[in-house]
């Protein structure tokens, strides 16, 4: 122990210089995480484009960290200049990123990313003479389908002792609705034809005591030349739709369709829908205006789809 106060006080001195000196040769580093950035969902990936100086040494180690941000992000390449931050939601984030330089000195700074919410957009499909609308038609075990009627008649009936059975086939575009689109909402519009004058009681467009109706999602591919009673395309009966039977000779539907619309954009399989009696028996109709029809041109069948 050093009992000379002069001399004890030289060598605290001298201890504070070197310690001093030592802080003096090693300047820490300087880190910059990059400029702020914004984008939109669906994208959810953005890249942190980092970097960093070190006036007295090299840098030689990078460490990206989440300081804050509603959820938590993946960092793909969290010991890297540059990273990849994935699945993220709407919202505001900061990140952090780290420097280390080749005597242990590190230095920080931040950048944040703002996630906007996906703009939500609309598609309204109705159009006059949709090549894709075809009425199926089992007339007394024959054949009789066909496209470019002025009605869709979903029904079961008899007439001049014969027996026939009508379903309908309808796809509409959707290709302008990107495949990573998460389909908000779906609608499709059918609307009855008032005073029927080819099918069901010539009156009522709904008739019978048991006209409730299915409208199911196609998942097979089918073409418009070729579609027949007998080569009916597959559909799914998991998410199929029940319309219960009415009394009223006129009811106008709005059917949501978002899970199968969904279904068909996810899969990229747009094959469309059918529409059918859920049983088949006799007398009973639900019959709709086609898209050819020309008297009512505002009452098309419509789907009506927002998606982000």
């Amino acid at each position: 122990m050093l009992k000379n106060p002069v001399l004890f006080s030289f060598v605290c001195l001298c201890a504070f210089l070197w310690s001093c000196k030592k802080q003096v040769e090693n300047q820490v580093p300087k880190a910059i995480a990059g400029i702020a950035q914004s984008i939109t969902l669906p994208t959810d990936t953005v890249t942190l484009t980092g970097s960093a100086t070190d006036a007295d040494g090299t840098v030689v180690a990078y460490l990206w960290s989440q300081v804050s941000g509603p959820s938590q992000t993946t960092i793909i390449n969290p010991g890297s200049p540059s990273t990849l931050i994935k699945n993220s939601i709407a919202g505001r984030y900061v990140f952090q990123l780290t420097v280390t330089d080749n005597k242990g000195a590190t230095g920080k700074d931040t950048t944040s990313v703002l996630i906007n919410p996906a703009v939500i957009k609309n598609l309204t499909a109705e159009p006059a003479r949709n090549p894709n609308e075809i009425l199926l038609v089992n007339s007394n075990g024959q054949d009789q389908s066909s496209n470019g009627t002025m009605d869709i008649p979903v029904e079961a009936w008899t007439r001049n002792n014969g027996a026939f059975t009508t379903r309908g086939l309808i796809k509409f575009d959707l290709s302008t609705i990107p495949g990573n689109s998460t389909i908000v909402s779906a609608n499709l519009y059918l609307y009855s034809y008032p005073s029927p004058t080819l099918n069901g009681n010539f009156t009522d467009a709904n008739f019978g005591t048991n006209n409730t109706m299915l409208v199911q999602q196609v998942t097979a591919n089918w073409s418009a030349s070729s579609i027949t009673w007998f080569n009916q395309p597959a559909v799914s009966t998991s998410n199929q739709i029940t319309i219960a039977t009415t009394p009223q000779s006129v009811y106008d539907l709005n059917v949501d369709v978002t899970e199968m619309v969904g279904s068909m954009i996810k899969n990229n399989s747009n094959y469309g829908f059918m529409l059918r009696l859920q049983n088949e028996q006799y007398y009973n109709s639900r019959i709709f205006i086609s898209s050819f029809n020309t008297t009512y041109n505002t009452k098309h069948p419509k789907l009506v789809i927002q998606y982000k």
